[in-house]
């Protein structure tokens, strides 16, 4: 595999305490990882990072072996998936929630209803296409959060305890579904968890965080 991104001496201070101290960690094309540690391991912290949303006090990323900063490359941030543990859908419909991002970036109407139509089959969530987004449940509202970064084709996507909040059923059809859908994305993929059981099902590598430094 080719080597995705690569981060060397991030550390990342928030009100006075450090929280983030990592030294090194790369991630490889089309790899899943699982991100594992207790809460304040600094998890969220490093995909924010990543996501562009918290500036770091130090520290060098490599994208495709371009030196990145996430919190100010707009190009950079346009080849990241976030989806976080609270979807955060908007007020419209399931179809308008996983085509926003594509009418952000200029995309014609036509390739958005194709694309939009494809992600809507491939998590399941085809026939909600009309259905507001504040009727939908758990497991329903994060295949549509899936789905609307997904279909922006993402270099690395980035799910923040995705799982955390869905019941039972829900979470082993979204872990079975992910786990047949990532590979073809092409995709890296980096995933916080506290469940050793969805990194047994999902993960190819786990790397464990302690106070903010990797532990194993």
């Amino acid at each position: 595999m080719t080597r995705l991104l690569e981060i060397n001496h991030l550390r990342v201070v928030r009100d006075r305490r450090q929280v983030l101290d990592l030294q090194h960690l790369a991630i490889e094309t089309n790899q899943v990882i699982a991100l594992v540690g207790p809460n304040g391991a600094g998890k969220s912290t490093l995909l924010l990072v990543l996501a562009g949303l918290l500036k770091p006090q130090e520290g060098r990323i490599t994208f495709n072996g371009r030196m990145v900063e996430p919190h100010k490359d707009r190009s950079f941030r346009r080849r990241i998936g976030l989806v976080m543990q609270d979807p955060l859908l908007l007020d419209r419909s399931v179809q308008d929630n996983v085509g926003i991002g594509l009418r952000f970036r200029g995309v014609g109407g036509q390739e958005i209803r194709r694309r939009v139509d494809e992600w809507m089959e491939r998590l399941s969530i085809a026939a909600l296409r009309e259905r507001p987004a504040c009727k939908l449940s758990g497991g329903e509202a994060q295949r549509v959060a899936l789905a609307r970064a997904l279909v922006l084709r993402p270099e690395l996507v980035l799910l923040d305890e995705p799982f955390n909040s869905l019941d039972k059923k829900a979470r082993a059809d979204l872990i079975r579904d992910l786990k047949s859908l990532l590979p073809g994305t092409g995709a890296a993929t980096l995933f916080s968890t506290h469940d050793e059981r969805e990194v047994e099902l999902l993960a190819e590598e786990k790397i464990e965080l302690m106070e903010g430094k990797v532990v194993r």
